[in-house]
């Protein structure tokens, strides 16, 4: 229950709102980005490109892993000793993007009876895919669909200029991380209120916020945190932080080059010490 009086002003309505949405239950959030793109195989940023051969292998073993590993609860039976497997309720969110929903086109859709925490039975359509249009990749403008070496030639202050402070750099009539912060605000306030596993599959710039949100890492750091292919990011939050787990479904010798590697020089050129030996920062792709 909640009683709010005489709330005025713009931020202690905003920290109510944010407040009505939280719960102590524990639940669990998965980041996957897409599979690999066309445009990842020609080193390209955003465009709507499909998935290539590897990324179309990597959505159906992230299919394999929805079904055994998200959609189910397992308990070791006290008499017996044995693991048991319980369907449980699981949401899947997607971007707009073509490659985001090619990757979720092999989860299994189902219905689910379920009964809930205050007694009511009730049918679930498990894992039913919702587009979100808040989790599009970042919008690169004018450089949309050029390689970061394109970039550089064609518009080398551009390039400099976000090599400087990639966080509040914008694109010619594109977007900056501030941005994509802004427009994943209420998607936050949705999956605190969330209870059910979500498996979110996005992309590379989008999953590093959402990741520094629950991780408690600060704006500054979020633009360079690591979000590999092929590997599903496990968050579990709690009261005193987040646990994280990684697992990989498909190893890089398994497919051609990732395509989005950014510059070196992308790291912050004011701090090179910055995420040197950092597990974070460093995490290897695969």
């Amino acid at each position: 229950k909640f009683i709010a009086n005489n709330i005025r002003g713009y931020l202690p309505l905003k920290i109510v709102h944010f407040i009505m949405n939280l719960h102590t239950l524990p639940r669990t959030i998965y980041l996957s980005r897409h599979g690999q793109s066309e445009y990842n195989l020609l080193g390209k940023i955003g465009g709507d490109s499909g998935l290539s051969k590897a990324g179309l292998e990597y959505a159906r073993r992230l299919a394999t892993f929805c079904k055994n590993e998200i959609c189910v609860e397992k308990n070791i039976d006290e008499s017996t000793g044995e693991e048991q497997k319980n369907e449980v309720p699981a949401r899947l969110w997607t971007s707009t993007l073509r490659r985001t929903k090619e990757t979720a086109q092999f989860i299994e859709n189902g219905t689910l009876t379920h009964k809930w925490d205050n007694g009511e039975v009730a049918e679930w359509l498990q894992m039913r895919p919702r587009q979100r249009r808040n989790l599009d990749e970042l919008y690169a403008g004018g450089c949309d669909g050029l390689t970061y070496k394109e970039i550089e030639q064609q518009f080398p202050d551009e390039f400099n200029r976000r090599q400087k402070d990639k966080l509040a750099y914008r694109y010619p009539r594109g977007e900056s991380y501030m941005d994509v912060i802004l427009r994943l605000e209420p998607l936050a306030h949705e999956m605190e209120r969330t209870r059910e596993p979500i498996l979110i599959i996005g992309h590379q710039g989008i999953h590093r916020i959402i990741y520094a949100y629950f991780m408690g890492l600060s704006r500054e750091e979020a633009p360079y945190v690591s979000i590999p292919l092929n590997t599903v990011i496990q968050l579990k939050p709690h009261a005193y932080g987040c646990d994280e787990k990684r697992v990989c479904l498909m190893d890089k010798t398994e497919m051609f080059g990732d395509g989005q590697d950014e510059p070196v020089t992308s790291m912050p050129v004011s701090n090179p010490e910055y995420a040197k030996d950092d597990p974070v920062m460093n995490a290897p792709s695969c």
